[in-house]
């Protein structure tokens, strides 16, 4: 088995240990880090993602394998640097809405777009409009993903989004809104450019 293979199956079965030691393995040893990123991370969470979808595993396998992500792109985020032809990587700005604690789904689509080779700018949880405002006009990003879990919260989103409209930002970037309460058509409602009900499916509308 190749040393990407061995990466991507510790990484699938959540040994953060064995990720975090094969990964600085292969720096020591002069593999890229974005070689390591997309053949072994990237790779080994595309298999949980498709696995997950599937209903093949479930929601604590997911956050062992995204823990262990985590705690690998530590090691190699440094080492990533800017793109190939010089840019800067793009960066995203994610936060859960105000009045709303709830994070853990936010912060798996964190590690998934880190995972992806973005830069994430993550706000927290209970982030105020105004931060958002100042975030979207600090960082210019991709895309702007805001979280709720409560029905009272999502509510805010709405009010973000006509925030950045008040100050003139609200064509700087994708507001990209999820988690369980919403829906396509809430999303819609408000204005957001896209809906997503899980993180694969987040990752992918911010690439699209």
């Amino acid at each position: 088995m190749s040393k990407m293979k061995e990466i991507a199956q510790a990484l699938q079965e959540g040994n953060a240990d064995q990720v975090k030691a094969l990964t600085q393995a292969e720096l020591d040893g002069g593999t890229p880090a974005k070689t390591i990123l997309e053949k072994g991370l990237v790779a080994g969470m595309n298999v949980i993602g498709a696995r997950f979808k599937e209903g093949e595993i479930f929601l604590p396998e997911v956050l062992l394998s995204a823990r262990a992500m985590n705690q690998a792109l530590e090691i190699i985020e440094p080492h990533l640097g800017a793109d190939e032809d010089g840019g800067s990587r793009e960066t995203i700005v994610l936060g859960t809405v105000q009045g709303d604690l709830h994070d853990i789904g936010k912060n798996i689509v964190a590690i998934m777009l880190r995972g992806a080779g973005y830069r994430v700018v993550d706000l927290g949880a209970d982030v105020s409009i105004q931060t958002f405002v100042k975030a979207v006009e600090e960082h210019r990003p991709k895309a702007l993903g805001l979280s709720a879990l409560l029905t009272t919260t999502m509510l805010v989103m709405g009010e973000v989004i006509e925030a950045l409209k008040q100050a003139g930002l609200r064509e700087v970037t994708k507001v990209l809104v999820g988690g369980a309460p919403l829906t396509q058509s809430y999303a819609d409602e408000i204005g957001a450019d896209g809906f997503s009900e899980n993180a694969y499916g987040a990752v992918a509308l911010v690439k699209g």
